[in-house]
């Protein structure tokens, strides 16, 4: 499968961001709504706000680049390095990062999990952003619905809304580590590390190779914090000197979805 093959059966199409630029994506409406993710006073506009020209950004689940694009546009002269394995975001991924990104932006079309190798990828194509190697229909199904009735929706109406939502398409993706990463392309240091994998999280932490851990400044990262993993991931962090700050969005009241801000001790 190329980066021009689409899984989903849909090419990339142009969608103007309510106060941000026009865009590529798969889905417009679903690229609305990560948008909304960027906004102020959240954690992802926090972390791109603490970024400084001639930063690195490691873009981890970078489905079609909008925290790439954001953190871009917020902080003008950063580097950017993004990974998303699904094809079709990947090529909104790449387009997005040629029209808003400063020269020598790369963007990998894998996985990032604590190994290398193959794994089996499910693809949402109405919901791009819930896409992931632990999909889970019942799950996202579930989170959807809290995060519409917390917005104001009719339950009858959030229940028509998710119905058919999550219908997956599956297949296989190439799997790279992030310590792979900062090899394949020179980085010398992580500045904002942003990791949202849908249930992966502690597989890509988990990839970090310890003479790598030095190098990341900081951390934005959505956890779902299901079997323990929430406090696991902190312990991870904590243990290699950050200081973790754990919120969840009102919007989201109800679900296991938690951001995590961790800053490197100074």
């Amino acid at each position: 499968m190329t980066d021009e093959e689409s899984p989903g059966g849909a090419g990339p199409v142009r969608q103007q961001l309510p106060g941000g630029p026009a865009v590529w994506c798969t889905n417009g409406p679903a690229a609305v709504a990560m948008w909304r993710e960027m906004g102020p006073d959240g954690a992802y506009d926090r972390a791109a706000r603490r970024l400084r020209p001639g930063d690195t950004l490691l873009d981890i689940g970078g489905n079609i680049g909008l925290m790439s694009v954001h953190c871009a546009r917020t902080c003008p002269g950063i580097r950017v390095v993004a990974a998303e394995p699904a094809p079709e975001p990947h090529t909104c991924l790449r387009r997005n990062l040629a029209d808003h990104a400063e020269p020598g932006w790369r963007a990998e079309c894998a996985a990032v999990s604590d190994r290398p190798g193959r794994l089996s990828f499910t693809y949402y194509p109405d919901a791009p952003g819930n896409s992931g190697l632990y999909a889970d229909r019942h799950a996202d199904d579930g989170i959807t619905l809290a995060f519409l009735r917390n917005s104001g929706v009719e339950p009858a109406d959030a229940e028509e809304l998710v119905e058919g939502l999550h219908e997956g398409v599956e297949f296989s993706v190439p799997a790279v580590t992030a310590s792979e990463l900062v090899r394949r392309h020179a980085i010398e240091r992580i500045d904002l590390l942003k990791v949202d994998v849908e249930r992966a999280e502690l597989d890509v932490l988990r990839g970090i190779e310890e003479p790598h851990w030095p190098l990341v400044r900081a951390v934005v990262a959505e956890v779902h914090d299901e079997d323990g993993r929430l406090a696991e991931v902190r312990r991870i962090l904590h243990d290699r000197g950050f200081t973790v700050h754990v919120r969840q969005e009102p919007l989201l009241r109800g679900t296991e979805l938690y951001d995590i801000e961790a800053v490197r001790a100074v």
